[in-house]
């Protein structure tokens, strides 16, 4: 998955006594959240525009099937960032939701996923307790 705060953003410094998800925390992550959107827009964006002008029809087969390996990995690498930004306007709506207070805190447990967590990945919805279970799970299914 594409990383996803911009290097741009600075990371939330917490003032003593400072609530947490209080209005500046819910401001500085839903600044960070428009800032990879728009980063995964331009890209996406970008790639249309080299997809549209590296439409060559080569002659050789190798050259054919090297351009459709690397179309059919940059297409792969756009869907991935296509559901992202599903989720980044999903998020998004969670903090603009007016009775909502959830962003940050676990949809399983409820406790507070964290700010260096939301830093890493401002999409989270679990704290890494049940993120850690919910893996472990998959991986069980999986077998």
């Amino acid at each position: 998955m594409p990383q996803q705060q911009p290097k741009s953003n600075t990371p939330y410094k917490v003032k003593k006594g400072e609530d947490y998800m209080n209005g500046k925390q819910i401001a500085h992550f839903r600044k960070i959240l428009e800032d990879i959107k728009l980063e995964l827009g331009q890209d996406i964006d970008r790639t249309v525009h080299t997809m549209q002008d590296e439409a060559t029809v080569f002659a050789d087969p190798n050259d054919r099937a090297s351009q459709e390996s690397d179309m059919a990995l940059e297409l792969r690498n756009r869907d991935r960032e296509r559901k992202l930004i599903k989720k980044i306007n999903e998020t998004i709506a969670k903090i603009d939701s007016t009775d909502s207070d959830e962003y940050g805190y676990c949809n399983t447990c409820g406790i507070e996923i964290g700010l260096k967590r939301l830093e890493a990945r401002p999409t989270a919805t679990l704290c890494i307790d049940c993120k850690t279970l919910d893996e472990i799970r998959e991986r069980q299914l999986a077998k």
